[in-house]
């Protein structure tokens, strides 16, 4: 049994590491610029959306805004009106869950809006929750919208792509 493997097929190109450092460098810049208090969290979005191909790359940025607006809903009210109390924090996992199953959402989705929501509610902070909730969804959606046009502006060669995608 190996514990670790690898696939020549599914190793990143050149072009993507470079395109995916350029992306991630840009969102940075454009939350700074627009002085969002937590800029890298538009680069985390970035690196986890960015995939080979604009189709690829829309899919994952589509579950990503919806994810990361449910969970930044669910944890401003949870933060709102429980504070740190954990048993609510369980509850609003819980919650964010069935709101998954109602909006048809994967896993993946619950996990991105579970984790936003654990950002919102277990970090202290001094802004009001819903203040952290919108900087949250901002910085995320700037991310986003920075690997789509990344992606779509300068697309991999179709080899690399499809080597990437399967």
């Amino acid at each position: 049994m190996k514990i670790w493997t690898w696939d020549e097929k599914n190793l990143p190109s050149v072009t993507h590491a470079i395109r995916t450092a350029v992306a991630a460098t840009v969102s940075v810049i454009i939350a700074r610029l627009v002085q969002m208090p937590e800029a890298y969290w538009a680069a985390i979005a970035t690196l986890v959306v960015m995939q080979s191909t604009l189709g690829a790359t829309l899919t994952l940025s589509i579950e990503r805004i919806v994810a990361t607006a449910v969970g930044a809903s669910v944890g401003a009210l949870e933060a709102n009106y429980f504070g740190g109390n954990l048993f609510a924090f369980a509850l609003a996992i819980v919650l964010i869950g069935l709101l998954s199953i109602a909006f048809r959402l994967e896993k993946t989705a619950y996990r991105y809006a579970s984790i936003t929501l654990a950002i919102i509610v277990l970090i202290p902070r001094s802004a009001p929750a819903w203040t952290i909730a919108l900087h949250r969804f901002f910085e995320v959606s700037v991310g986003i919208i920075v690997a789509l046009a990344v992606v779509a502006v300068w697309p991999e060669q179709p080899s690399a792509a499809k080597s990437a995608d399967e």
